[in-house]
């Protein structure tokens, strides 16, 4: 009795080390991460201004009025962009084009092109400056600088709630936000640009709808055609690799299954063969394949392939080793072939589960692919990468990330309502 107490008391004592134990060493580890990673270091990195920028940059577009200060001519366009660019003489209603140009922000905020660039802020006063070989010459009001103007000889930046006004030697720049997606249905050369949507239907009615449907297929901005044909493209890239790999790994699967295959040797052999393709990330995979067959949706697709061919096999192996042995006897006392016994013994009996698998994985490389499609060239991540290179025009980034979205949304939708019919059977339970 002595010796079994002492074994409990001793069992006991170390489960209440391990108790204690375990969280001291998660405590321990995150304290190092805390440091490691320079937690306490982070709020000097953030930039809130930035974040702001880069937030109202996704659901709205700025348009440049820029003046050359070495010939005084002005340029109006929608982000900067040639595409954007507004017709010699012509420019938005809050830009007074003229010997003098005026450019009303709003809320008071006015600036001035002429022999001098002007900034008239409400509540700060007159910016003035003589951009010039000597510098930009600006003068500021009397008192301390702010903190949204960034003055210097050659350069003056100056940032508002209205907009921004940036002046060097050569170049003075204005751009202001609006809310929305600029020119994302027609571009300004189209002759439907700044109709409204009820003079729009009434052109569609009286025979001219497929003119307005080519304009915005069509449009040079926002590339409608080119995105839609990125996003069929990326689910191309998941389907063939998804059920590409389902194909493979099938027969491959018997081979790695202790009841079909008795062969000791041959099992180890499939089973390792699976362990190496989904031991390989599936971007891996892409950054070698993409190096040795150049890039393509292909690529990406081939990628898919190797690495759900091992994840695959090892699921389809497990569920053959699990079958019911009676209906193959069953199945076998009829006198059919070994082919037969698996085509009418095994097969029905593990397709819920392999459609099961196949269909969570063709959503899942979905989304796989828009990453995927970023390397080797193809599909919607690679004008999600463009786009984010750029760092000019984030609502585009904003509109490829919806549309990805969407079509994550549609392959589960999709997906699930082919898993019940497909497994469950029809709603009103016939198969």
């Amino acid at each position: 009795m002595t010796t079994l107490t002492m074994q409990t008391v001793g069992g006991f004592r170390r489960k209440r080390l391990t108790a204690f134990a375990v969280p001291g060493l998660v405590l321990l580890y995150l304290t190092y991460i805390f440091f490691a990673f320079d937690v306490p270091g982070l709020a000097d990195r953030v930039s809130i201004t930035n974040a702001n920028t880069l937030v109202s940059d996704t659901y709205s577009y700025k348009t440049h009025v820029t003046r050359d200060n070495r010939d005084g001519s002005v340029e109006v366009s929608i982000e900067g962009e040639r595409k954007g660019r507004y017709a010699e003489g012509t420019a938005p209603d809050w830009v007074a084009l003229g010997d003098t140009t005026v450019i009303d922000l709003g809320d008071g905020h006015i600036v001035t092109f002429g022999e001098n660039v002007t900034y008239d802020i409400p509540g700060y006063g007159l910016i003035v400056t003589n951009p010039g070989s000597g510098g930009v010459n600006a003068e500021l009001p009397d008192g301390p600088v702010p903190d949204w103007i960034n003055a210097s000889r050659n350069r003056l930046a100056i940032t508002t709630d209205a907009g921004r006004l940036s002046v060097t030697r050569n170049r003075s720049e204005v751009f202001r936000y609006t809310v929305g997606w600029e020119l994302f249905f027609f571009t300004l050369d189209s002759p439907y640009h700044d109709l409204s949507w009820g003079q729009i239907a009434g052109r569609a009615v009286n025979g001219e709808a497929g003119a307005i449907w080519q304009d915005f297929w069509t449009n040079t901005m926002w590339r409608h055609g080119d995105v839609a044909w990125a996003l069929v493209e990326t689910i191309l890239m998941a389907f063939l690799g998804t059920f590409g790999a389902a194909i493979i790994a099938l027969p491959l699967a018997f081979l790695a299954a202790r009841n079909f295959t008795p062969l000791g040797s041959l099992r180890f052999v499939a089973r390792r063969v699976f362990d190496f393709l989904r031991g390989v990330d599936g971007l891996i995979w892409t950054i070698v394949l993409s190096r040795a067959f150049g890039p393509g949706p292909l690529t990406g697709s081939i990628a898919i392939l190797l690495t759900d061919t091992g994840s695959f096999g090892k699921m389809f192996s497990e569920a053959l080793e699990n079958v019911d042995e009676k209906q193959i006897e069953g199945v076998a006392s009829t006198g059919a072939k070994p082919l037969q016994r698996y085509r009418f013994g095994v097969i029905p009996q593990i397709t819920p589960v392999l459609l099961s698998q196949i269909l969570y994985y063709l959503e899942s490389n979905t989304r796989s692919a828009t990453i995927i499609g970023a390397i080797t060239g193809g599909g919607i991540g690679l004008l999600l990468t463009q786009a984010i290179i750029t760092q000019k025009d984030w609502e585009e980034v904003t509109y490829y990330i919806v549309l990805i979205i969407l079509m994550v949304m549609a392959m589960d939708t999709f997906s699930g309502w082919l898993r019940r019919k497909l497994i469950k059977g029809s709603e009103d339970g016939r198969p």
